[in-house]
């Protein structure tokens, strides 16, 4: 039986993601533009302390299931899960209660702790806040029927929250072995009669052999969303991420910026990695039986060497309560790139709809009085 990785036989490991300035003693925070520490209050910058910095290397998957990860690769975190939509977020010990980043929901910190794998990676924040504003402002303008007084509330209202939002990557060599046939089309010529008039026409037909082999991949960073909180399409819209720039955890980069602790378990991360890996290879299959046309009858896959990442991923977000209901924006923090929640306009559509009529009625008004006299 597994046993789930949050088990109080873990020893954990606490961090303070907060930084006092050493000139005012205001909290610092991390700043994308120009990648330091940096003081709100008097201005004042400082480096990032990496000096402690493990590298970014991958964990034994199996380890993990049975619960022998070292001790140094389990972490202690403060976190609160949202009633409504169940982000668990990670808060700091002075704030007592706040809105969850995903829903604005109100959310009453606790004091439970939540004992989880140690992230060893992460994407700091490269857009400002600013610059994050922007590009949702930018989107939000380009959806027409969207309420105009959502798009002046978003623009106007608070600033955005940055989150670093948990993500599996998992790495893994297989190799397949498959059975299936393979269809190579040709042409025959026939003549048919229909209503008396008798035409030559070219059908299509398959001829299919058996086929039957083997073909291997290594599977490199296969990325998993390890959060409940967000619809898939939007994260999953936010991609690419550029895994390549991954810098090592330091809790320095998270100064200023919540964290989301993953509710996706290990072994569901695996599954979805699993399926994943699964398409990829019925697509190996599929090239290597060839042909016109494929048929796959059996895929049995041998799964080696599994190791996986716990990674944190840089996201914007916003969530808009607007007469009742909540809108959720997230602009991914390293390209700008924006997704979310596309509320319609009633009377944008009645408007629309009404000048689509008017508009065909004039361009057919205008074919009839132009055509000739009978």
């Amino acid at each position: 039986m597994q046993r789930d990785l949050t088990t109080d036989d873990l020893t954990p490991n606490t961090h303070d993601h907060r930084f006092a300035c050493g000139t005012c003693g205001a909290d610092m925070r991390f700043a994308p533009e120009n990648g330091a520490l940096a003081c709100d209050h008097c201005g004042a910058h400082a480096p990032l302390d990496t000096g402690g910095a493990q590298p970014v290397r991958e964990l034994d998957y199996r380890a993990a299931l049975d619960a022998q990860l070292p001790h140094q690769d389990i972490v202690e975190a403060r976190v609160s899960q949202c009633p409504n939509c169940g982000a668990l977020v990670e808060f700091d010990e002075s704030v007592h209660a706040d809105e969850c980043p995903y829903c604005a929901t109100p959310v009453v910190t606790d004091t439970g702790a939540h004992r989880q794998i140690k992230p060893r990676g992460l994407l700091p924040f490269a857009l400002p806040e600013s610059q994050a504003h922007d590009a949702m402002s930018d989107w939000l303008g380009r959806l027409w029927f969207a309420p105009n007084g959502l798009k002046a509330y978003a623009r106007k209202g608070r600033k955005l929250d940055g989150i670093y939002v948990p993500y599996w990557t998992f790495d893994a060599d297989t190799t397949s072995r498959y059975s299936g046939q393979r269809g190579d089309d040709y042409y025959v010529t026939r003549r048919v009669t229909h209503n008396g008039e008798t035409k030559t026409i070219r059908e299509r037909k398959t001829r299919w052999s058996r086929r039957s082999g083997q073909v291997a991949r290594f599977f490199d960073d296969v990325l998993v969303l390890a959060s409940h909180a967000l619809p898939r399409k939007y994260t999953q819209g936010l991609e690419p991420w550029d895994l390549s720039e991954m810098e090592p955890y330091v809790p320095d980069y998270l100064a200023g910026f919540r964290s989301e602790a993953y509710s996706v378990t290990l072994d569901e991360g695996f599954t979805a990695a699993r399926a994943h890996m699964d398409r990829v290879i019925l697509r190996d299959v599929k090239f290597d039986i060839g042909g016109d046309r494929q048929q796959v009858h059996d895929v049995r896959t041998d799964v080696r060497a599994v190791t996986f990442k716990h990674i944190l991923l840089p996201v914007w977000m916003a969530a808009y309560k607007y007469r009742g209901k909540s809108y959720r924006f997230v602009v991914n923090g390293r390209t700008g790139r924006v997704q979310g929640e596309r509320p319609y306009s009633a009377w944008k559509i009645a408007f629309a709809a009404v000048g689509l009529a008017i508009l065909a009625a004039g361009i057919g008004y205008l074919v009839a009085i132009n055509q000739p006299p009978q």
